[in-house]
């Protein structure tokens, strides 16, 4: 008991996350906002050199706020607030190596569970962490989030026979440093679903609609198809359908400054919350 007791305590976090509940008639849309937070804890803020720029410029800024009509309109939504320097939620739990983390022996990339490289090519972290730290953020914000996610997307798919889950996020406009598509101009709006494996076409199909009708570019899969959320929940086959939606910040923000752009703010905001709407209508039971 006391040892348990101990591990609690070493495991103490304070709320990394929050899970907003729908705040009118439920649908069987869930939200999950994994990358828009900027807190880090002392703990982590002893090993963290990445500049505060790249804390923000790696952040999916607002992405939070672009969803935040979900719960109106019925949907579950789940957002982050922890930095994805202390811990990427949208990666897997062994997503990690040397660089990151001391005598691992994975095979991770910079951008893993946790990161030791900003995406400008600087350092992240002065040392790999030790093990017990990547133990206390994989126990004290990884396994309860996903914990938290698993729970809402349950619920719904009981409530409606199937759930659909929305992954949030944004994307440079252009390709940056570390990226596959270093300088090349992307898409306004990007469905990550595995080479349409991770939702039913009626998903895909009701996220590019609502975004070509108001006529911004769509491309599928490119450069991104989905990350862990998205292959880890999106099983079609077991009424579970996930689709991952990069916004081109571009649409909404200013890149260089950070702030948003007032007006095409709101134009975005609408759209996030048509997108919600519009899968909330499918029936795939």
């Amino acid at each position: 008991m006391w040892r348990l007791a101990r591990q609690r305590k070493i495991f103490a976090l304070p709320p990394s996350f929050e899970r907003i509940h729908p705040r009118a008639a439920a649908i069987p849309v869930v939200v999950e906002v994994p990358h828009a937070g900027l807190a880090a804890d002392a703990e982590a803020l002893a090993t963290l050199v990445a500049p505060a720029r790249s804390l923000a410029r790696d952040a999916d800024l607002y992405v939070d706020e672009l969803f935040e009509a979900a719960p109106a309109l019925g949907a579950t939504l789940l957002v982050a607030r922890i930095s994805r320097y202390v811990c990427d939620l949208n990666r897997g739990p062994a997503d990690v190596d040397a660089r990151a983390v001391e005598g691992a022996q994975g095979a991770g990339h910079a951008h893993g569970l946790v990161w030791h490289r900003t995406t400008d090519g600087q350092p992240a972290l002065d040392r790999p962490l030790p093990r017990a730290e990547l133990e206390r953020r994989i126990h004290g914000i990884y396994r309860p989030y996903h914990a938290a996610l698993q729970e809402a997307l349950d619920e719904v798919r009981r409530q409606f026979g199937f759930a659909i889950l929305l992954c949030g996020h944004s994307m440079p406009s252009r390709g940056r440093r570390d990226h596959s598509d270093l300088g090349q101009e992307r898409a306004d709006v990007v469905p990550g679903s595995r080479g349409r494996t991770s939702a039913a076409a009626a998903v895909i199909d009701a996220v590019e609609s609502v975004a070509r009708a108001r006529g911004l570019r769509v491309r599928h899969d490119e450069p991104y198809r989905g990350g862990y959320s998205t292959g880890r929940y999106g099983r079609p086959e077991e009424h579970i359908h996930a689709i991952q939606v990069e916004l081109n910040r571009k649409l909404y923000m200013n890149e260089r400054s950070l702030q948003r752009k007032p007006n095409d703010f709101e134009a975005t905001r609408a759209l996030c919350g048509a997108l919600v709407a519009e899968l909330g209508k499918l029936a795939l039971a």
